[in-house]
């Protein structure tokens, strides 16, 4: 009877020893549930940018006001017939050489 006591014990701290420090451990889940956590996080923004940016797509093959948008803004594109005017904004150059 002793015997079978001294083998349960042992059973039972090898299982426990598995349980908190082996292979699949608490503390291995814990870890790899916040990975994951983590993961679902980064993919939400990814998906939130992807939309986005094939809202644009579509915007750009759909609209000409989309294009001509993005090359005024973006590359300083004017009409034919228009007049460019930039604007220097003086409050910048006289902080700046304080």
């Amino acid at each position: 009877m002793k015997f079978l006591t001294f083998i349960m014990i042992v059973l039972l701290i090898l299982l426990q020893y598995r349980l908190w420090n082996g292979t699949g451990s608490l503390s291995e889940v814990n870890v790899l549930k916040k990975e994951i956590q983590k993961i679902k996080s980064e993919n939400e923004t990814l998906k939130e940018r992807n939309l986005s940016l094939t809202e644009e797509v579509v915007d750009l093959k759909e609209r000409d006001e989309a294009i001509e948008e993005i090359a005024r803004s973006e590359m300083g594109m004017i009409k034919d017939g228009e007049t460019f005017y930039q604007i220097i904004d003086n409050s910048e150059e006289q902080s700046s050489s304080n």
